[in-house]
């Protein structure tokens, strides 16, 4: 395997799994506010996901470092062609952080229902600014060997907000399995049925991407050319109705999320490879794994970095994740997170 194909692979490895667990906390702190009927609700949910939010972003920080150090010419291209969508992100993940971590500093009614809704808006945002770049991503952007020929409001196309939508749909449902799973009494049970409602409306938005995918983007081909490459879309589909076969077997159904997750986001980079942006406009433009790669040298020394680092951090998340495996307590406490 040649060293950009192994990039690629790790690169959308990194950010499969940082969407399958960040993902579970944009998706409790979307449901929060309307799962919780009181406060003792709302520091339940909130400890479910407290004490490993930053961790699940350790994700997000190496996939972004695994893009720059393996295609730094995407890397450089991302950030010039999705300047303001990346800065949107940026800002709602520090106001994400900052809300999650002030709320309770302060023993006051209005300043705990600002940062909630604050928790609430940023949870949305930023997978929804992600899902819409990545669908035009998919899409591909409209550059060419002159440059970047894009508006930001261009951006809003249908398969750009389809995806955006499909990342919102599955990280509220993911949210609400993440919370059945984690918490007690009332808002388990209603957690629980949220999960199940949204369950439809994961795989109504999940079929429509794969049609309209299908018409708007070239991703289909390499499945064409390799039709065994079938058996990942086939997987993910598979990895969905696991979730619903596993009815009230939390664990099973959140596990089965992850699943589908990893799966769906694998379904649309093995469509992509081996370009990492392409162009809408001019196919010699387009932004591959060969053209947009560092030089052998710096492949070779950064996958020996990844291959000691990489299992590092799996194992501090495994830990971390251990740690807190225990079910939040019903007054809102957790015998290993003081404080949140």
């Amino acid at each position: 395997m040649a060293l950009q194909t192994l990039w690629f692979v790790l690169w959308g490895l990194l950010w499969a799994v940082y969407f399958m667990l960040d993902g579970f906390d944009f998706g409790a702190g979307m449901l929060r506010p309307f799962l919780s009927r009181n406060e003792t609700d709302r520091k339940i949910a909130l400890s479910a996901i407290g004490p490993i939010w930053n961790g699940n972003e350790v994700w997000l920080i190496t996939a972004g470092g695994a893009t720059f150090a393996a295609f730094p010419i995407t890397y450089a291209s991302m950030f010039s062609f999705l300047y303001l969508p990346m800065l949107l992100i940026l800002f709602s993940l520090i106001l994400r952080g900052v809300s999650i971590e002030l709320r309770e500093r302060h023993d006051s009614a209005r300043w705990r229902s600002t940062w909630d809704t604050l928790l609430m808006v940023t949870s949305f945002t930023a997978p929804l600014v992600l899902g819409l770049g990545f669908g035009n991503i998919f899409q591909g952007l409209r550059f060419d060997s002159s440059g970047y020929h894009g508006a930001f409001w261009q951006l809003f196309n249908p398969y750009g907000l389809l995806t955006a939508v499909l990342f919102v749909c599955l990280f509220l449902h993911h949210g609400a399995l993440w919370l059945a799973f984690r918490t007690q009494g009332d808002i388990e049970v209603r957690s629980a049925k949220t999960a199940g409602a949204l369950w439809w409306v994961v795989l109504v938005v999940a079929a429509a991407f794969l049609v309209l995918t299908r018409f708007s983007t070239r991703l289909y081909d390499n499945y064409a050319s390799h039709p065994y490459l079938f058996a990942v879309p086939a997987l993910a589909v598979i990895a969905l109705v696991s979730v619903k076969l596993a009815g009230s077997r939390r664990l099973m159904a959140f596990v089965a999320s992850c699943a589908t997750i990893l799966l769906v986001m694998a379904t649309g980079l093995v469509g992509l490879f081996p370009n990492l942006i392409p162009s809408s406009l001019d196919a010699a433009a387009n932004l591959t794994i060969y053209n947009s790669s560092s030089g052998h040298y710096t492949l070779r020394l950064m996958a020996i970095v990844a291959l000691v680092f990489v299992p590092i951090v799996v194992v501090y998340q495994f830990l971390i994740y251990r740690f807190f495996r225990s079910k939040v307590a019903r007054d809102g406490g957790s015998p290993e997170a003081e404080g949140y």
